[in-house]
């Protein structure tokens, strides 16, 4: 089904196109919701998309900046140096050559002036909307819980096979049975030696699993077993352990305040683009 907004029509295949464009996040998203009613949900939303990219090109077009040529062309410049493969560039525009490109350029650097205007005038974000905000979305803001870890590796690759690497750190791990300082059997025996192999306190979620199913397990002080992960095997040493915390506003407070300044411009953006939908004329055709 075709529409047309403010006498510009918009044909079914650029809502078909759109409705692609979201599918994959959609599906994954609501994978739990009836197939039909999500396959409706989808296309609704996509129909909307559509016409609010139009309103605001429509604005964008009749009360935006007008963009300088030389703008448009560095842009372009800049743009291509992204692609090995030039005929990729003109694939994804869907552009036959760089003038519907350029064009598409100049519409998105006028869209992005005309909507910086609409935020331009927003008051700074209250002390009030910042503690409010902390308040309802401190867990974004928890820090993992930490260990600081040292580790001996030797690496299993092209230079050593797995049998060279498990000899040598299975004597790695003799000498320290024997009571050898573990800091001494780092600079011996690993394939990492900066600062020792100390790898400063680490969070969950930073090291690859098999290292932190090790790690995240040792008491204070405590040296593992040998074990592998993907690179190779290593032997850790657990230092010390910090707790997971939730940090006070005052630590967070210029990224809880960026966060506030980001929807007050959102809700700018939802409230500009409602305006537009209500002064504008859409039909069905």
């Amino acid at each position: 089904m075709a529409f047309v907004v403010n006498g510009e029509r918009i044909e079914d295949s650029a809502i078909q196109q759109e409705v692609e464009r979201l599918r994959p996040d959609y599906q994954r998203v609501f994978a739990d919701q009836d197939p039909k009613e999500r396959e409706a949900q989808l296309l609704d939303w996509s129909r909307e998309n559509v016409i609010e990219r139009v309103l605001i090109n429509q604005e964008a077009m009749q009360n935006g900046d007008k963009i300088s040529l030389d703008k448009v062309e560095s842009a372009l410049a800049k743009l291509k140096e992204q692609y090995a493969d030039p005929q990729q560039l003109y694939k994804e525009f869907n552009a036959p050559d760089d003038e519907k490109i350029k064009r598409d350029i100049e519409m998105q650097m006028r869209v992005e002036q005309r909507l910086s205007r609409v935020w331009d005038d927003l008051p700074k974000p209250s002390q009030a909307a910042i503690s409010e905000y902390y308040e309802q979305n401190k867990e974004r803001y928890k820090t993992g819980e930490r260990v600081r870890v040292s580790h001996i590796v030797k690496y299993v690759n092209w230079q050593t096979d797995e049998e060279t690497a498990y000899r040598q750190i299975s004597q790695a791990h003799d000498e320290l049975e024997n009571g050898v300082p573990f800091e001494t059997v780092v600079d011996k025996y690993t394939d990492c030696a900066d600062s020792g192999g100390d790898l400063g306190f680490v969070s969950r979620g930073q090291m690859v699993e098999e290292f932190e199913d090790v790690v995240f397990n040792l008491g204070d002080g405590q040296i593992s077993d040998v074990f592998r992960s993907r690179f190779g095997f290593h032997i850790a040493k657990a230092y010390a352990r910090e707790p997971a915390v939730t940090p006070g506003l005052e630590e967070v407070k210029d990224q809880v305040t960026e966060a506030v300044r980001e929807q007050m411009r959102s809700d700018a953006i939802d409230k500009f683009i409602d305006e537009l939908r209500g002064k504008a004329k859409i039909e069905e055709v």
